[in-house]
């Protein structure tokens, strides 16, 4: 009898604390925004996300994405997540350097020589250095994600050297390091939302553009661009943004399992962002697409052209950034 009391009591004790776990969360709806079609890589890391929000939250904690800048472009989706209005976005660091100009040192061009220095630099103290500063701005950073590597197309020529930029019409975010980086190369820079640059391809009003691989397929710029020149002129880190009125009015439970599997989307998101990235190459070559490296000589020059950017834009940006950056990636580097 006594036994059966003990039993009883540990099972009644075990659904209270399964009582207590599922009190923890509420029902919650979260709205992603994102540029991207759900066949870009950042829709398996959503994918995984969503999966592990459900499963730890007793299926309350929803993830829901929106495809194709359908809640508006980075920009606009930030803004609308600061005010709360959405309550998340993934979106490039560029866009925000208005809102937090420290941002802008990955804009810088050259900055990280591969991925497993950018992993090593977002996933430690430099990451968590920059995530402690967007609370302020109204928004918390979940976790790093990629966009990844970013190279150069155009319709009008291959681009071999440093001179080849030259009267290239080339479309580039609207940050002033990317303008100001290929207006030193000598193209005509022009800022543009992500979502008009498949149309202003189209109709000639730009020549170029520039983005990471998994983009250029993604949105099909194959057909209305010629050639494709892996510059890896700059990393695109990705935020995993959540507005800060939502985080305000979740349970630490609540808080803790969405920075979790935010985690977990990471080394998703990263793994297949990868792996497309070099099948993504592959693609566009068999869609017509000339692909070409520059020499390594050539890409000295470029990098020495380019060298004058950190100059220009260091005071907006700031001594700490910079130094804390530039610190940890010779560390890094083991030099």
């Amino acid at each position: 009898m006594h036994s059966f009391r003990l039993l009883a009591a540990a099972a009644a004790f075990a659904l209270l604390g399964a009582g207590t776990v599922q009190a923890q969360f509420l029902e919650r709806n979260l709205r992603v925004s994102n540029g991207v079609s759900k066949e870009h890589p950042m829709g398996n890391g959503l994918a995984k996300m969503g999966e592990c929000t459900l499963a730890k939250s007793g299926g309350k904690l929803k993830i829901t994405p929106y495809w194709d800048g359908s809640l508006g472009n980075d920009l606009t989706a930030t803004q609308s997540v600061r005010t709360g209005q959405i309550e998340m976005v993934l979106t490039s660091t560029a866009p925000l350097v208005g809102i937090l100009p420290e941002l802008g040192v990955f804009d810088l061009p050259f900055l990280f020589n591969n991925e497993k220095e950018a992993d090593q630099l977002l996933d430690g103290k430099v990451g968590d250095w920059f995530a402690a500063k967007l609370p302020a701005v109204g928004v918390v950073n979940l976790a790093w994600w990629e966009n990844g590597f970013r190279h150069t197309t155009n319709s009008k020529r291959p681009i071999t050297r440093v001179e080849d930029f030259e009267g290239v019409k080339m479309r580039v975010m609207q940050n002033n390091i990317f303008i100001d980086t290929f207006k030193t190369l000598g193209s005509n820079a022009v800022p543009m939302a992500f979502s008009e640059v498949y149309s202003a391809l189209e109709t000639k009003t730009v020549d170029g553009q520039e983005n990471p691989y998994t983009n250029i397929e993604n949105m099909k710029f194959y057909e209305v661009q010629k050639y494709l020149t892996l510059t890896k002129h700059a990393y695109s880190p990705t935020l995993v943004l959540l507005s800060r009125k939502a985080w305000d009015t979740m349970s630490t439970q609540e808080q803790a399992t969405l920075k979790e599997c935010a985690a977990v989307g990471r080394e998703e998101q990263r793994k297949v962002n990868r792996a497309k990235g070099e099948q993504s190459v592959a693609n566009l070559r068999s869609k017509g697409m000339q692909v070409n490296e520059i020499s390594p000589p050539e890409m000295s020059r470029i990098r020495a052209k380019t060298a004058v950017i950190q100059e220009h834009h260091g005071k907006t940006i700031g001594a700490e950034a910079i130094s804390l950056v530039f610190g940890e990636l010779k560390r890094i580097r083991g030099n």
